[in-house]
């Protein structure tokens, strides 16, 4: 394979290593979501829900329709083997990874350990009592504390100490997440979650850094230095580094150039996993959300996709630009708009708020994004489709979703939220 991609083969080889080269199935069963999971590695956690929850899309993205309870009971039940820790953001990490992460957690210990002035520090007794609580009575909500908590706030105890300990455990990895009911998590001792011979193991700095690197690299096909340190948020860029340089010297990474991954009008050096392959042509149209692995690093994006992507949820109304939460589409290997969509169930109505072409937009694209918002109101059982005035492609979409026949579409006038 050439030592010179050009950007369309990069980002081919990207989609292909995060499994977008794959035929949808027809029924999504755990054995599809794993593996999905092993192209993606980690799956970021949002709370953002005016479509669908943010995490259950980059799935949606890969295998098309499945069943919501699919998702939690791989998720989110107490028998899962994935768990909750910040491999990125907050993710779900495989449980047998708990120890590659001891490295950021005895970073967290040490950094407020040797702070008396910490939150820690100053909260030992608060600590102590949810620890002990935990250990006694298993798993719990932080409201199932809340109820039984000492009712001594003027002295030691409140109520947001507690969440705070609950959080500071977790990043130390003395707390780990037992499932959730809803979006509300349940917290338990590690012990009680992660298999003793998970926990017992201790993986050193040099050899953890060594294993995501690779896993980044695996997971993005080809990448940058930034994009492999970004995979993981691994900050410490002299160990990603070496961690490249040991790689290298092993024949698992490949040094490569990428014609238009340039930084100064200078080439940026970039790697190409061994296993990665470079498929003719990817046939995929989807829905992306911002935090979905292909998109979520905005420098990767930009450079890859010519996606310049910022989240605009923060943003006053009439300061936005596309929309409080525009979802980019991939159709093909190329981003090609960005649509902000709402789930009115109240009216059983999917929403387009907004809809803007990409520059690596095709006039043919609007017939693919329609049938793909079809779809995706089909998966969250939306019976109806309207799309407002607002963007520049809006007027195309909603031509070519009332040229399906058999879908109720409709126009509506942009109201700024």
């Amino acid at each position: 394979m050439s030592d010179t991609l050009s950007a369309a083969q990069a980002r081919r080889m990207a989609l292909a290593a995060q499994g977008f080269t794959r035929r949808r199935p027809a029924t999504v069963t755990a054995r599809h979501v794993h593996r999905a999971m092993e192209h993606m590695g980690v799956l970021q956690i949002d709370s953002v829900n005016v479509f669908v929850r943010s995490h259950h899309l980059p799935l949606y993205s890969r295998l098309g329709a499945y069943d919501p309870a699919l998702f939690e009971r791989i998720f989110h039940s107490r028998a899962t083997h994935y768990v909750e820790y910040l491999a990125h953001e907050a993710t779900f990490v495989p449980a047998s990874d708990w120890a590659l992460w001891g490295f950021r957690m005895e970073d967290f210990r040490r950094r407020w350990a040797d702070d008396p002035d910490s939150w820690l520090n100053s909260n030992q007794r608060t600590v102590a009592w949810v620890k002990d609580e935990l250990r006694v009575r298993g798993p719990l909500r932080p409201a199932d504390l809340r109820e039984d908590a000492p009712r001594e706030r003027g002295t030691w105890w409140d109520w947001d100490e507690v969440k705070l300990a609950l959080e500071h455990l977790w990043r130390t990895g003395d707390v780990a997440i037992s499932g959730r009911r809803g979006f509300e998590r349940r917290y338990a001792l590690a012990e009680q979650v992660i298999p003793a011979e998970v926990r017992g193991r201790r993986i050193p700095r040099e050899d953890a850094f060594r294993e995501l690197v690779r896993r980044a690299a695996r997971s993005s096909g080809v990448a940058t230095e930034s994009d492999l340190a970004d995979y993981h948020r691994l900050r410490d860029r002299p160990g990603v580094r070496q961690a490249i340089a040991d790689l290298v010297d092993a024949g698992e990474l490949e040094p490569v150039r990428v014609r238009g991954w340039e930084r100064a009008g200078r080439p940026l050096p970039a790697f190409r996993h061994r296993d990665a392959v470079l498929p003719r042509r990817v046939d995929a149209t989807t829905l992306l959300t911002p935090f979905d692995p292909v998109v979520w690093f905005r420098d990767r994006a930009l450079r890859a996709f010519e996606l310049d992507y910022r989240i605009e949820i923060y943003v006053p109304a009439h300061k936005r630009r596309y929309g409080y939460y525009s979802l980019p589409v991939l159709v093909g290997d190329r981003i090609a708009a960005r649509v902000d969509l709402k789930a009115d169930r109240a009216s059983s109505t999917l929403r387009v708020q907004s809809a803007w072409w990409e520059p690596a937009s095709r006039p043919e694209d609007a017939a693919a994004i329609a049938e793909e918002l079809v779809r995706a109101a089909s998966w969250q059982q939306l019976e109806r489709i309207t799309v407002s005035r607002w963007g520049d492609a809006t007027d195309a979409v909603a031509d070519a979703l009332a040229a399906i026949g058999g879908v109720v579409s409709d126009r509506h006038e942009h109201e700024r939220e």
